[in-house]
């Protein structure tokens, strides 16, 4: 069915990458007389922005090096904090695979045009809200869809494509920022696809993937999984505390739930009505402040929470907002 379909996209976009080759190697620290000369004539800032239209998301997360709710876009980044969005004025890039860290964020992606910097970006940090770019690891070589990064521990994950010098088909992960990749075995994994990728915020080797026949998690970085749901199509994922906050497609409704990995408790959170062919497709709880979250829809709809998910506040719909 067309529904089905677009159902299936939101989880499955991404997964199966267009080949672009990796390396193992160390990414080379020098820059290109381009990006210097980029990087001199840019006029970073941060500035309040009234009303703007977003084509696709990519992301969201609450840095530890912030206040605000980010908001990665095809555009480049977007906060959102004490009721007000503001942007970046440079490095307006499509930040793929985003990820909220204690120290700021990581990303892949394709850099703003005339930036200077190599396409694709690979896998790259920032600690200053976005004004600079350390070069993690496959830099002009790699773009990753689905990424995914503990948020104050060792763990990274990426979905490869491709198996190569430094990447295996699959799940890989890193427990030092990049530099060296092992691939999750998912011994135990009967799924038959893969999706989202979530990992503990203190604990990088505990992480948890959603599929098409629900939640496998691990505490051991993927070699051994155990399927922790009834298997119903979950659509996206996060971790709140030891527990998941998941989105779930249940007998044709949309529904928005924690789960205890260990015990298998099962709680449901109240949200705003969503059709059934615009699922969530993004979901991210605040580390220091798990009152605090939000989640985004197939159909560039934001949503934000700041009492556990019994109050919303619809902060984009259909990919725009204006404020008064």
């Amino acid at each position: 069915m067309k529904v089905q379909m677009k159902v299936m996209m939101a989880i499955l976009t991404g997964i199966l990458l267009i080949a672009s080759g990796c390396s193992n190697k160390s990414e080379d620290t020098k820059k290109t007389n381009q990006e210097k000369k980029a990087e001199t004539n840019a006029n970073f800032e941060i500035v309040e922005t009234k009303s703007f239209k977003v084509k696709n998301i990519r992301g969201i997360g609450y840095p530890g090096n912030d206040h605000a709710l980010y908001l990665a876009a095809n555009d480049g980044l977007k906060m959102y904090s004490d009721g007000k969005w503001t942007k970046t004025t440079m490095n307006q890039h499509d930040y793929i695979g985003f990820q909220a860290l204690e120290s700021g964020f990581l990303s892949s992606g394709h850099p703003q045009k005339g930036t200077g910097f190599s396409d694709p970006l690979g896998l790259i940090q920032s600690t200053d809200k976005g004004e600079t770019l350390r070069k993690l690891a496959f830099y002009g070589k790699t773009n990753f869809h689905f990424i995914a990064a503990s948020f104050a521990g060792d763990g990274l994950y990426v979905i490869s494509e491709q198996p190569n010098d430094a990447l295996d088909l699959g799940v890989n992960y890193s427990t030092d920022n990049g530099g060296t990749w092992n691939k999750s075995a998912f011994k135990d994994f009967n799924a038959d696809s893969l999706g989202m990728i979530a990992v503990h915020a203190n604990n990088g080797a505990i992480m948890a993937m959603s599929t098409r026949s629900g939640i496998y998690y691990s505490t051991d970085n993927g070699n051994t999984m155990k399927l922790i749901t009834e298997p119903f199509m979950v659509t996206a994922l996060t971790f709140t505390g030891d527990s998941i906050l998941f989105s779930s497609v249940e007998n044709d409704k949309i529904l928005l739930s924690t789960v205890n990995p260990t015990s298998g408790e099962k709680k449901s959170i109240t949200f705003p009505y969503l059709d059934y062919d615009n699922p969530i497709t993004y979901l991210t709880v605040n580390p220091k402040n798990t009152n605090q979250m939000a989640f985004t829809t197939y159909k560039n709809d934001l949503y934000e929470s700041m009492d556990g998910g019994k109050n919303w506040r619809n902060l984009i719909k259909d990919g725009k907002t204006e404020q008064e």
